[in-house]
């Protein structure tokens, strides 16, 4: 299905830190205009990385806490986790190739 779920505080710790493999989070607010530019993009990798990857959205503004555990200053940030480890993260609206060049790099 490739779905994108969104993760609160509650459901971060299974949803992202339990989980095997690779973890796409995208962190995002209603009111980020570059967000919604790349939500697009992000629905579009969810379906083409299915079963390879898991891609889910966290909310900044509703769930702060997170975002400030993970030192999120800026969004749109996409954060990389593997084996609920933090690998890496890019920060701002980049472009589709650059979010499929870092996900196919920390698939390998």
């Amino acid at each position: 299905m490739g779905n994108v779920s969104a993760v609160t505080k509650d459901t971060w710790d299974a949803e992202v830190l339990q989980a095997k493999g690779l973890v796409v989070v995208d962190f995002w607010a209603v009111w980020c205009g570059p967000c919604k530019m790349v939500s697009p993009i992000v629905d579009e990798l969810a379906k083409e990385y299915d079963g390879k990857a898991k891609v889910v959205k966290l909310n900044t503004d509703e769930n702060p806490e997170i975002a400030s555990r993970y030192q999120i200053m800026g969004i749109p940030t996409l954060m990389f986790f593997k084996d609920g480890k933090g690998v890496d993260k890019l920060v701002g609206a980049l472009s589709r190739v650059q979010y499929k060049e870092k996900i196919e790099a920390l698939l390998i």
